[in-house]
């Protein structure tokens, strides 16, 4: 095992934490739906509340949120690549399970593995070795073994959430231009495009904005919804792409699923089968192997 750099020391549990608080997504997200709540509603307080938050922690840190207008293109594009993964994942729980959604948006690896190469960054035999097993548990989890019935609107709903959101990470990790703009504020500026996004979806659409979002425990979700999914684990996200680099930060990700399947099995009575069982224990044997053998 090699001697782990002070960049992976950082790097690696961030990525985690990234996968675990993002794949705690539909803990907060589905019983809104099924209350009747509109996703644009609901990603609209999501991205409200994280703002509102962070924004305070960056005022009480006395942090300047001056940046210049090539910045802001940059974090307008990141902020509008952020939203629409945000928009198609929700869209994707009206047809699949949530567990299933969110293992399917688990492929993003790969693909941020070959829009690497293509900017000449090739990863390391570990390293693709690693996206190979972890593709393959993907595949293992999704693997319909009667149970449960697979919509291809859902799948493609996850795998449109999967580009965008590599998109997203490529971007925070090869942008010169932001390099120098913290993860607290780069977090920050994409939520508020979230905001404004989601603020002119229901203002076009007609809905009520807080049509059967009336309960305590639905303020309750949509906090939740801010803080775990969204600040935490895009702020951790943007710690782990600029320390491990953005191939190893998307294999990470693998907890996502995980997380989101616990979650769909635990909380809505979703089935857990030997095929997801066995998807999983592969994923985390390829990550724990990139981990060890892998120096930054």
């Amino acid at each position: 095992m090699k001697k782990l750099s002070k960049n992976a020391i950082i790097g690696y549990p961030a990525g985690i934490i990234t996968g675990i608080t993002y794949g705690l997504n539909p803990l907060f997200a589905v019983p809104l739906m099924k209350n009747g709540a509109a996703i644009e509603s609901i990603l609209f307080f999501r991205y409200f509340f994280a703002v509102l938050i962070l924004g305070m922690f960056l005022l009480f840190r006395k942090q300047s949120f001056s940046v210049s207008w090539k910045q802001a293109g940059i974090l307008l594009v990141l902020g509008l690549l952020y939203t629409a993964s945000s928009l198609f994942l929700f869209e994707a729980y009206h047809y699949i399970a949530s567990g299933l959604a969110t293992t399917l948006v688990f492929l993003y690896p790969v693909l941020v593995a070959i829009i690497m190469v293509f900017l000449k960054v090739v990863p390391s035999w570990p390293v693709w070795l690693a996206i190979a097993a972890t593709f393959g548990g993907v595949l293992i989890m999704t693997q319909s073994d009667g149970t449960q019935t697979i919509d291809p609107v859902g799948v493609m709903l996850s795998l449109a959430s999967a580009l965008v959101y590599a998109l997203f990470i490529v971007i925070i990790n090869r942008s010169k231009t932001i390099a120098n703009i913290s993860n607290s504020l780069l977090t920050c500026y994409t939520l508020v495009v979230g905001a404004i996004v989601f603020i002119g979806k229901i203002a076009f659409s007609g809905v009520e904005i807080t049509d059967c979002i009336s309960e305590s425990t639905d303020w309750f979700n949509l906090l939740g919804l801010a803080l775990l999914p969204t600040i935490v684990s895009t702020a951790t996200l943007a710690i782990a792409s600029r320390n491990i680099g953005a191939t190893k930060a998307s294999v990470l990700g693998v907890f996502e699923p995980i997380t989101a399947i616990l979650v769909g099995t635990l909380m809505f009575g979703e089935p857990l089968t030997t095929n997801i069982l066995v998807g999983i224990i592969v994923a985390i044997i390829a990550v724990t192997f990139m981990i060890t053998v892998t120096k930054r």
